[in-house]
């Protein structure tokens, strides 16, 4: 039996959706009822609890035989930080006595050691975490999603997108569909495959490619306005973050700005920017 966390978001969805032909019963966890009846059916058995009950999440994980992980983001609102190492923790908590026999874990490239750096260093702390279980774990480390393009659609057909980064910066990005698959061939593959793998789309991208993607679909030129780097804290501010979550935010661009991870050999989806940004309408 499979536990899906996450089962009713962008990657969990499609970790279910992969491995629901083959018949074995997935548990999907999910937040709320109304997530419950979207993914209920068939082998699939949707849950709804909270994360942070460990003992909740611990009986369904007693459950089950293999998990995939996924620390859901917090809201933006809140000390994202500080509240998402408070899931990360409690996921963990619950795996102790599960009898698990393997982990997929989500997480990000750049994912590091340090405080306060957004996801980098929350969902380092998950990986840290979920492999402290002593429960064989494989780690897939995703490149910036492609949804987080999404927003973008209704300033772009004005004619101007704005993103913190420069029209000429190179930066891994993958759809969360090929997450979702990646996650489950890892999920349903052998236990002695673990280890750090990373995700990323057929190709790189610029932010230059995502105007040109933007305005094949608008029917228009779109133009990329870059948000200074002093201004980036002031800009998640107005977008109604916490002044917690803004600093949090603004140190996970800045070390993205100041370098991203790029591997050579990543495990390469199949969906391309311009088939995403193409779907959008």
């Amino acid at each position: 039996m499979y536990i899906v966390l996450g089962a009713g978001g962008n990657v969990g969805s499609r970790v279910i959706e992969t491995l629901r032909p083959a018949g074995e019963k997935i548990f999907a966890l999910v937040h709320s009822e109304q997530k419950a009846s979207a993914v209920d059916g068939g082998n699939v058995e949707a849950v709804a609890l909270d994360v942070l009950d460990s003992a909740a999440l611990r009986a369904v994980f007693q459950r089950g035989r293999r998990a995939f992980l996924l620390n859901p983001p917090a809201d933006p609102t809140t000390d994202t930080n500080a509240e998402e190492l408070k899931t990360a923790r409690s996921i963990a908590a619950a795996l102790k006595d599960s009898d698990l026999e393997k982990l997929v874990v989500q997480s990000t490239y750049g994912a590091r050691q340090g405080d306060g750096i957004g996801d980098l260093s929350v969902l380092y702390e998950f990986e840290r975490l979920a492999e402290a279980s002593g429960i064989p774990t494989a780690i897939n480390r995703a490149a910036y999603y492609y949804t987080n393009f999404d927003m973008l659609l209704e300033p772009a057909r004005t004619g101007l997108i704005t993103t913190a980064f420069p029209d000429n910066f190179v930066l891994p990005m993958v759809s969360p569909a090929d997450l979702g698959k990646a996650a489950a061939a890892r999920l349903s593959g052998p236990v002695s495959n673990v280890g750090i793998e990373y995700v990323e789309g057929p190709q790189r991208y610029s932010f230059a490619d995502v105007a040109a993607a933007f305005s094949a679909v608008v029917g228009r030129s779109v133009s990329l306005a870059t948000t200074p780097r002093d201004r980036l804290e002031e800009s998640f501010r107005k977008l109604g973050f916490s002044p917690a979550a803004a600093r949090s935010y603004t140190r996970m661009t800045e070390a993205t700005l100041d370098g991203p991870e790029l591997p050579r050999e990543p495990n390469r989806g199949e969906i391309t920017l311009e088939d995403h940004i193409a779907a959008l309408r």
